[in-house]
């Protein structure tokens, strides 16, 4: 039987683009746990905007003064990532009534794979609820401004994005 380290947890996600919501929720989860690993999913059925490259490097570049923020892909299921982690916890953050449905029903079934680990719950800061990766890259590819909604690499990237996407019209 594995190892599980219950002062690591994995905060999963596709992270397209990484927001300042997300990133409230890694610091908040500094406070509860030694080390976050922040694990992008290779694998989704949503249709990503970034590379699973330009998840990674963006991430990285936005944690790079944070040794205690650990930046990696996944592919897979992710509870199969976390227990070769040795993670004891995975990380999510609920902003409405709506994201709990689906995360309750996540939660489980990955305890029904796992009984060693937990699913942590936290509340997002009420500054981002209304925040998401979607309605950043709809405003941010339309020309708006997501200024103060992501990290400075994010917002390069999103302007890149948006500049591209112009030029091609």
């Amino acid at each position: 039987m594995a190892e599980y380290n219950p002062r690591l947890a994995v905060y999963p996600g596709t992270f397209d683009p990484l927001t300042r919501g997300h990133m409230s929720l890694i610091y908040r989860g500094l406070k509860v746990f030694e080390n976050v690993v922040l694990a992008i999913a290779a694998s989704t059925p949503k249709k990503t905007c970034f590379s699973l490259e330009e998840r990674v490097e963006m991430a990285r570049e936005t944690f790079a003064d944070e040794p205690r923020i650990l930046v990696e892909c996944f592919d897979g299921l992710l509870i199969d990532y976390v227990q070769g982690r040795g993670a004891g916890s995975i990380l999510r953050g609920l902003r409405a009534v709506s994201d709990f449905e689906y995360e309750f029903q996540m939660a489980l079934m990955n305890r029904r794979l796992s009984r060693e680990v937990q699913t942590v719950f936290l509340m997002t800061d009420y500054n981002w609820m209304y925040l998401s990766s979607t309605i950043v890259k709809e405003v941010a590819l339309h020309g708006g401004n997501v200024k103060g909604l992501v990290s400075e690499p994010v917002l390069a990237k999103l302007l890149e994005k948006h500049e591209a996407l112009k030029a091609a019209r």
